[in-house]
């Protein structure tokens, strides 16, 4: 016992504060750079002149829209720590900075609502296995002990929550902490460092107990320790510590660590913790299967468009060591060269002449490198150590510049936002001719427009997307069309008998002729068919027409005036007339939709589904997912657009779903009528 951990793991650090919207990780972020110098004072998050505070939409919103990095030393160490966005329409900014990351900070408190946030979390940690450590904020605040609060937690983590400290009170009042391994009590000062002190003789047996409950933690995994407890024989401090560290970097347990971040309190404990039990970034290289340390390695973990500095790539040295101006090489073998390094605090930067294994910095002017690629040394490159996959969207709106002018502006605008954050996506929707933006909920979205309007000042106008409505028939008709025209020289004739008749749903469209006698030359069958497609782009009731067959029957020509232009015009004047003899119906999409949601949610959700035209298909426990559910429906496409602020608001917050296109629909009455003068048809 004593040499599982290997020793302490020096080097620069980079950890990730994570946890719960609302739960102080901006305040602990603050807590840190003031008790470790690298600000002059710890300032509120009520000030709006935080660290992570530097964007206009941060302040506006008083929360976290995106990663901020900030450096900073602690005893003689350097440490990056990362204050990631709490909310899960911004949680995907997160997840190229801990692929990065050697340890996670979890920030947490006492109120079950904000289990299931948690619950993401701790998941997404897992499925990077990136280990970390929970801190418990607000200690004074919290009415339960922290033994019930722990076991409230528990649900939310696969590894077990390990307390490494309770709480000191007195008169029922939070004063300070027992550290259970170094069996001390420390006093709180606020803003300042904790005073050591003995631990009072009330507070003796509720120390032993807790202490004992952490050993037998630990004893899981070490067979010593296990035997010494059960004989009896108290285990050397050192060994302890051994196995701390040992089981966090495994991540195996999950040590508890409880403090004030408002107030300061705590702050050292978790930086010694950091310091003496993190992992190092060898451990980081070893779970991404980076290559050995002979070439340089480097992580992209976010874009960043400055004002005035241009690009940066904020990038974590896996491995070697990076010299400004040097030439690293994409996964795909393009190469790009190293403008600038810098430390990152914030929104300030200090240049640097050299990066090291271990180091987070922003690289300038990486033009053609994007989050979460992967650049090394290695002449062609490496595969890459990490694939980002976003969500599927579950919001969109269609913009455009209120002036014309702005369009191209707007444009690379957008490309840049999209290269800060890989989980926009836009698209350009042909046949209702919008530009249409989609992300992870209305705040999202509502950011990235105050970002067009504010930081590149384009005044935009936004609208939910249009509904990709289409029309079909429900009886048969036959018609003719004949185009005759005469205006001096060769005149223009073209005669066509068409018999359109409705097809099975999803069928599309067919086209057949029955021509005999050539009343209708071959050369311009091909023609008729054209004049058909053309007309059904835009049908009687005004959207494009689906599951139609069109079979051409009969026709005559004339063997001067007849040409290509005239039997498309003749296709499309029988197509006019005879479509509105064939009762055209509009038709909706119907969506598959898929909702995942902690189950004593579940209630709700299901109630809301009818009151959107939804058809509920059945619900169960989501798998490997205790606590939560999956329900399933199909709902039409335009019930689904502002669905997410509505399961949002029904689960604080972590309610999310799928949607895929399963069949089209007909549409009447009401809602009919009101699609098509949203479109600009009469109904």
């Amino acid at each position: 016992m004593g040499t599982r951990a290997g020793g302490r793991r020096t080097g620069p650090k980079c950890i990730a504060i994570v946890g719960p919207f609302a739960s102080g990780k901006t305040t602990l972020l603050e807590a840190i750079l003031a008790r470790t110098g690298a600000i002059p004072r710890q300032n509120p998050v009520s000030s709006g002149n935080t660290v992570s505070d530097h964007s206009p939409e941060a302040r506006a919103h008083a929360m976290s829209v995106e990663a901020t990095f900030a450096t900073t030393e602690f005893m003689g160490e350097q440490f990056t720590f990362v204050d990631c966005p709490g909310s899960i329409e911004f949680a995907f900014e997160a997840e190229p900075v801990l692929a990065a990351c050697d340890v996670a900070v979890v920030v947490a408190e006492a109120d079950e609502k904000k289990i299931p946030a948690l619950q993401l979390i701790m998941r997404k940690l897992d499925d990077l296995g990136v280990p970390r450590i929970l801190f418990l904020n607000k200690v004074d605040k919290a009415i339960a002990g922290v033994r019930e609060t722990l076991k409230m937690l528990q649900p939310a983590s696969s590894a077990p929550l390990l307390l490494r400290q309770i709480p000191l009170r007195k008169d029922g009042v939070v004063i300070g902490s027992i550290d259970l391994a170094l069996e001390r009590a420390y006093v709180y000062r606020e803003y300042a460092e904790s005073q050591v002190a003995e631990i009072p003789d009330d507070d003796k047996a509720r120390e032993l107990e807790a202490r004992f409950s952490m050993l037998e933690t630990l004893a899981d995994h070490d067979d010593q320790l296990m035997e010494q407890l059960l004989e009896e024989i108290e285990p050397p401090k050192d060994a302890i510590f051994d196995d701390l560290a040992a089981d966090l970097r495994a991540g195996t347990v999950t040590p508890v660590l409880i403090g004030t971040a408002e107030k300061g309190n705590g702050v050292l404990r978790l930086l010694k913790t950091i310091r003496h039990d993190a992992p190092d970034v060898e451990a980081t290289c070893k779970r991404l299967g980076a290559p050995d340390g002979s070439q340089t390695v480097v992580q992209v973990m976010k874009t960043i468009h400055t004002a005035h500095g241009g690009k940066l790539s904020v990038s974590r040295v896996l491995s070697g060591q990076l010299a400004d101006a040097a030439e690293l090489f994409l996964s795909n073998g393009d190469t790009t060269k190293v403008s600038g390094i810098y430390k990152m605090l914030g929104k300030d930067q200090l240049k640097l002449s050299l990066a090291k294994a271990g180091d987070t910095v922003a690289l300038g002017k990486l033009d053609n490198v994007r989050t979460g690629q992967t650049l090394s040394s290695a002449k062609g490159g490496i595969k890459p150590l990490i694939a980002l996959e976003p969500p599927q969207p579950v919001f969109a709106f269609a913009l455009r510049p209120k002036e014309r002018k702005d369009e191209v502006k707007m444009s690379a605008a957008i490309q840049r936002l999209a290269e800060e954050d890989p989980s926009l996506s836009l698209h350009h929707n042909q046949d209702s001719a919008e530009t249409v933006l989609s992300g992870h909920g209305e705040m999202h979205l509502r950011v990235v427009r105050e970002r067009l309007e504010g930081k590149n000042q384009i005044p935009i106008e936004g609208h939910s997307p249009a509904v990709p409505y289409r029309e079909t028939i429900r009886k048969s008709a036959q018609q003719r069309g004949r185009h005759k025209k005469q205006s001096g020289g060769h005149g223009q004739f073209g005669d066509v008998v068409i018999e359109i008749k409705p097809l099975p749903r999803g069928s599309g469209f067919q086209f057949t002729d029955t021509i005999t006698g050539g009343v209708v030359p071959k050369t311009y069958i091909q023609s008729v068919e054209t004049g058909i497609r053309d007309y059904l782009r835009t049908g009687p009731l005004g959207f494009p027409v689906v599951d139609v067959a069109v079979n051409l029957s009969d026709g005559s020509y004339h063997a001067v005036d007849s040409s290509d232009m005239a039997f498309q015009m003749a296709a499309k004047l029988a197509m006019k007339e005879g479509m509105a003899a064939c009762s055209p119906v509009l038709l909706e999409p119907i969506m598959k939709v898929e909702i995942v949601t902690p189950s004593d949610a579940t209630s709700k959700i299901i109630a809301l589904i009818p009151q959107r035209r939804g058809q509920i298909l059945g619900y169960d426990a989501r798998p490997d997912w205790p606590g939560w559910d999956v329900v399933e429906a199909t709902m039409p496409q335009a019930e689904i657009g502002d669905l997410i602020i509505e399961l949002r608001s029904a689960t604080a917050g972590v309610a999310s779903y799928k949607a895929a296109f399963d069949h089209m629909a007909e549409l009447t009455g009401r809602l009919a009528d009101e699609a098509m003068n949203a479109n600009g048809k009469a109904a």
